[in-house]
């Protein structure tokens, strides 16, 4: 049976940041929803967040298929020597679940978990943007997420209710074990010419409708979004 564990839970409201001086003084403030705080006890997870959580970005995160940002401590150990150095902690990468025991690899596109009272749905991989590269003052650092794997992945809610940290995550369904979340992001992000598996892929019904369009466009127009924009932000 495959479980993990929530180690942390983080939640976050939008708010201006400021520039960071010390590293680029020409850097405008910011607004964003990145930077999380822990929480204490129980907190309701609804159907587009989780209570105290918001996004910044309405138009590339939130929303129902992205109600809940997850990543794996499991990854912990190869950030810390690349990230300015400091404890890892749970929320790092802008997490909402901090998790033990489950990773890209070990996971699928559909798959349902409960946890808590709750029910939730993996709908597709984190695509990483600028800001996670803003909040560490790592240029790249989107582009190097992307190239591991080490993305993460984002979670529906098919069933509302309270969740805590310190508890299990129970896999109760798994309708498509051919696509795990590591074979999706490969397929996104590492095989743009492989035509055949993008269009297999956007097939897959409990894939978030986003990745659906994305998919299905590069293999019926062979082209998909410039990835600059996300990656990098404004110049």
């Amino acid at each position: 049976m495959t479980t993990g564990l929530i180690q942390s839970i983080q939640v976050g409201l939008p708010h201006t940041a400021l520039s960071d001086p010390a590293h680029n003084p020409a850097q405008p403030s910011w607004n964003t929803g990145i930077f999380k705080r822990p929480v204490r006890g129980p907190v309701r997870l609804q159907q587009q967040n989780l209570e105290g959580d918001g996004q910044a970005d309405l138009v590339h995160h939130g929303g129902l298929d992205k109600a809940v940002c997850v990543y794996p401590s499991e990854h912990w150990f190869h950030w810390s020597g690349i990230l300015p150095q400091r404890q890892m902690i749970g929320g790092e990468f802008g997490e909402n679940f901090t998790l033990e025991g489950l990773t890209e690899a070990d996971v699928c596109i559909g798959d349902s978990f409960s946890v808590g009272s709750a029910v939730v749905q993996i709908s597709q991989p984190r695509q990483p943007c600028w800001k996670l590269a803003r909040r560490w003052q790592i240029k790249d650092l989107a582009v190097q997420v992307q190239e591991t794997g080490f993305t993460g992945w984002y979670f529906r809610v098919l069933q509302e209710g309270l969740v805590e940290s310190n508890t299990s995550l129970c896999l109760i369904d798994r309708p498509y074990p051919e696509w795990t979340v590591s074979t999706a992001n490969r397929i996104m992000h590492q095989e743009q010419d492989n035509l055949r598996a993008a269009e297999h892929l956007s097939l897959c019904p409990l894939l978030s409708s986003s990745w659906q369009h994305t998919l299905r466009q590069r293999s019926r127009q062979h082209k998909g979004p410039d990835p600059q924009q996300r990656q990098f932000g404004n110049p």
